[in-house]
């Protein structure tokens, strides 16, 4: 109307009419799936039964490689001067890298990490379990019939992939006991309870730190806590895992593995043979 107007004034009529500073927000799915609703209540049904039980739930999932050395890393912290880290994240100048394996307790509100050095496969995530199980799991529930894991339908525990079940298997045949599997439906990984209850406190606790060595990565997110007692313990893996590896002839002819009648590709039990 030719009347001049200040910034701070035009911004008083914006939060006037409910105009606020908003980030993008990553809500919307990339598909859906017909059985998604009838997945959750089974999920829920399922928590409930080993909880009642007093067996143990875990959420289980891989969080982003890092490289390791002089790379940027989000975040500020308190020093005299700003870190100095390359100008570029060349793969190339990299000194290694981690794959952070992730195991969260719901009953206990405890996480674990085990840091890969190799590749993320299915023999990766079930030897993080296995080692896990037989230092930590099984001192915590001495008791325990069998272990619910909640996980995503893709990744290195893909529901579609017989080799990620062969791996389970032997997995189960060395701890011994049962473990009864639940995916969360594919384009829903953000409603695993790990993303949301574990994963972003590790990364609070490393934000603006360079992990310019293995051990640094180690001791930064064994720092990881939360004033409701969420703790972090953390551990290396070292050893190397092949990628491309084929399942055996006879595994799918002679497979024991037990499906459930209802969505039976997220949902079965995987017994000691």
């Amino acid at each position: 109307m030719g009347t001049p107007v200040s910034p701070p004034v035009i911004r008083g009529w914006l939060v006037k009419n409910g105009f606020a500073l908003h980030k993008m927000a990553k809500v919307l799915a990339g598909g859906r799936s017909p059985f998604r609703n009838a997945q959750f209540e089974k999920i829920n049904d399922f928590k409930h039964q080993y909880f009642q039980a007093s067996n143990p739930v875990f959420s289980i999932d891989t969080k982003a490689k890092e490289f390791l050395g002089q790379f940027y890393r989000a975040g500020r912290v308190w020093t005299q001067k700003a870190t100095r880290a390359f100008d570029h994240d060349f793969p190339s100048w990299a000194t290694g890298l981690v794959i952070p394996h992730g195991i969260f307790d719901l009953t206990r509100n405890c996480g674990h990490i085990n840091l890969g050095l190799s590749h993320d496969t299915s023999l990766f995530a079930c030897d993080s379990f296995r080692w896990y199980w037989n230092r930590i799991g099984k001192r915590c529930y001495p008791n325990a019939t069998s272990i619910l894991w909640l996980c995503d339908a893709g990744g290195n525990n893909n529901a579609s992939h017989n080799i990620f079940k062969e791996d389970l298997q032997s997995l189960v045949n060395s701890i011994g006991i049962e473990i009864r599997v639940a995916h969360y439906p594919s384009f829903c990984s953000k409603y695993n309870p790990i993303e949301h209850r574990f994963f972003p406190h590790v990364g609070r606790a490393c934000q603006g730190k360079l992990f310019d060595t293995l051990e640094t990565v180690v001791q930064l997110m064994r720092r990881t806590t939360t004033r409701t007692g969420l703790k972090a313990t953390v551990n290396v893996i070292r050893r190397t895992y092949d990628i491309g590896r084929k399942v055996a002839q006879n595994f799918k002819a002679n497979m024991t593995i037990l499906f459930d009648d209802l969505i039976p590709k997220w949902n079965y039990r995987v017994v000691p043979q």
